[in-house]
């Protein structure tokens, strides 16, 4: 089997590289070992949002009474929701089949290896084995739970985000190491429909890489649901008796004991670069991630990376962007390579959290003279009407220029939102340009233009 570009994983970095390479006028083959369309689709990204929209369903029944609506007697069906959630990964899965088919890519299923320069080895869940060779070969294999070194995953009591996606039954008690994206998301998925949930959290405050007013803003968020929160908090070691987790915690105050169903670990990923044959062709790698140049060249000629497996933000829509550039970059194109500066990070709890650029504190560090504009959806029509007044938007901009330098975002759809600071800061976009440009009434999106004139003591509606 000889191809001109051969990706192996079939993720959010893998298939748009595949799919592009085709548009290109390339032969392409995607390897993949397990579900086409990568963990993301399958269990991550998507399976997930489907999960936290079931328990936003029932959340707004459960206040339908805020807006004079009667409903008598409403129950989760956690099974239901977790049929649900696994339904929309397999469709969006067989959406990516159709995706192969349709660019004349070829899939091959089976574990891949690199065995020569381009030669790839390919082992089919049978045993049996076959050799791709392609002048050009991408690795995208992703990454998957991280497992700490004292909290042993058993799959049943300790578990990944992969387990509580799927779990027999819903657990009355459970809780969460860590408070990233997958951590917060989880902890609204359980909380909402009724389980109590507990956040250990070794930094100093919950989403850590994000604004501190989005942290905190969240935290009184999740406290009012009932949520407990330890920060400067570690776990220290679980054990199970009687069927439930024993779990002792490291705190700021001195050491103590939960009890729970479910520990949840969700303290970050480690890379799939394992039995790769990276060492094979003396592929460079560095704490884990593969050692690559702007166009995702490794230090081998021929053989690229992209994808949570390259330096960079672990997100899928930053594996896109990669493939489409390395790709571009392999047809003889030339993109501009990828401003990590301004990527959008999102978490889809409820409310919302979404943000690009630079915290108020970084944008300090970096010495900046600043305006900073925040404007809560309390005082948003739109906000009030729809019954989602928690949160705000928060503007950072350079005093000098005007330059955009940073958008913090905490509210209902602002993982939508976000997407207009990106495309302005990507333009060059400077404060009064967007205070000067007309936002329609009434929309959560005026909170954007209300927080920049806030930046520069223009604000109308506080």
């Amino acid at each position: 089997m000889k191809f001109d570009i051969a990706v192996i994983g079939s993720g959010p970095g893998g298939y748009v590289a595949a799919i592009r390479a085709s548009q290109l006028g390339k032969k392409v083959a995607i390897i993949e070992k397990a579900d086409l369309g990568g963990v993301c689709l399958n269990w991550g990204c998507i399976p997930t949002k489907a999960l936290i929209k079931s328990a936003q369903v029932f959340d707004y029944i459960t206040h339908a009474q805020d807006y004079g609506i009667t409903v008598a007697d409403a129950k989760t069906d956690f099974d239901g929701m977790i049929k649900r959630s696994r339904g929309v990964a397999d469709g969006m899965s067989k959406g990516i089949a159709f995706l192969m088919k349709k660019n004349k890519i070829e899939v091959i299923k089976g574990s891949a290896k690199l065995v020569a320069k381009n030669q790839i080895s390919v082992t089919a869940e049978d045993g049996s084995a076959s050799t791709v060779e392609a002048d050009h070969i991408i690795l995208a294999t992703g990454t998957r739970s991280r497992e700490l070194p004292n909290i042993k995953m058993d799959g049943k009591y300790v578990v990944g985000y992969r387990e509580a996606m799927v779990l027999p039954k819903q657990p009355k008690e459970m809780l969460i190491i860590g408070s990233g994206a997958i951590g917060m998301e989880f902890a609204y998925f359980y909380s909402t429909i009724g389980t109590k949930v507990t956040i250990v959290e070794f930094m100093n405050r919950i989403l850590p890489i994000e604004d501190e007013d989005v942290s905190k803003s969240m935290a009184q968020i999740y406290k009012k649901k009932g949520i407990d929160i330890l920060t400067d908090s570690s776990v220290e070691s679980v054990t199970v008796k009687n069927d439930r987790c024993v779990v002792t915690i490291k705190t700021k105050t001195g050491t103590e004991t939960k009890e729970c169903d479910i520990v949840l670990s969700a303290a970050g990923v480690q890379t799939n670069l394992e039995n790769l044959g990276l060492e094979t062709l003396g592929i460079n790698t560095d704490k884990g991630k593969v050692v690559v140049d702007e166009f995702y060249k490794t230090s081998v000629a021929g053989v690229y990376a992209i994808g949570d497996i390259v330096p960079g933000p672990a997100l899928a829509h930053v594996a896109s962007a990669e493939g489409i550039i390395c790709v571009e970059a392999i047809c003889g194109h030339h993109p501009q390579p990828l401003n990590y500066g301004n990527i959008p990070g999102c978490t889809y709890t409820h409310p919302e959290v979404a943000s690009v650029g630079y915290t108020e504190a970084q944008a300090k560090e970096k010495g900046y003279d600043i305006r900073v504009g925040k404007f809560p959806f309390s005082a948003s029509g739109k906000a009030s009407a729809g019954g989602h007044k928690d949160g705000f938007v928060k503007v950072i901009f350079d005093k000098k220029y005007g330059e955009w330098l940073g958008c913090h975002m905490v509210g209902e759809g602002v993982t939508d939102l976000i997407a207009e600071a990106v495309v302005a800061r990507n333009l060059e976009t400077t404060g009064m340009e967007v205070l000067k440009s007309v936002h329609p009434h009434p929309t959560m999106s005026e909170a954007v233009m209300e927080a920049v004139a806030q930046a520069y003591d223009e604000c109308i509606h506080l």
